[in-house]
């Protein structure tokens, strides 16, 4: 484990991974994302100024918790994220429907090439049994 500072208070605390946050500021940093939470399902209409004004978050933050799908925009929001890929405007996480599916089949792509040279290679006149002479 490695020593660090808290991105949120300063105090040093052991870190293990992911934000550089102490357990204290995990906790309130959660407490606030269901505060806000709450907040969006009451109220909405509410755009992401005034969500954040009303619940002393920054924007910054609401934007993360978009991208991380753990809030998504409504339907019928005239508010959205771009995908980091095209730009097209999304409602949650970083991509759209189009290009993720494109970079999943990149990925896929990626791991059948070698099992198909592999069958390529087994298939060949000389991939066949032989016996030595005694």
């Amino acid at each position: 484990m490695e020593v660090r500072n808290c991105k949120g208070c300063g105090k040093i605390f052991n870190y293990i991974g992911g934000t550089p946050l102490c357990e204290a500021c995990k906790k309130a940093l959660e407490d606030k994302f269901q505060e806000v939470k709450a907040y969006i399902y009451d109220n909405r209409d509410a755009d992401i100024n005034q969500v954040a004004e009303d619940n002393d978050v920054s924007v910054q933050q609401i934007r993360q918790w978009v991208r991380e799908e753990r809030l998504e925009f409504s339907e019928n929001s005239r508010v959205g994220l771009a995908c980091e890929k095209c730009g097209k405007m999304i409602r949650s996480g970083r991509f759209c429907g189009a290009c993720k599916n494109k970079l999943t089949n990149e990925l896929n792509g990626m791991y059948k090439t070698p099992k198909e040279e592999l069958v390529k290679k087994e298939t060949k006149s000389n991939a066949r049994m032989r016996f030595l002479d005694k």
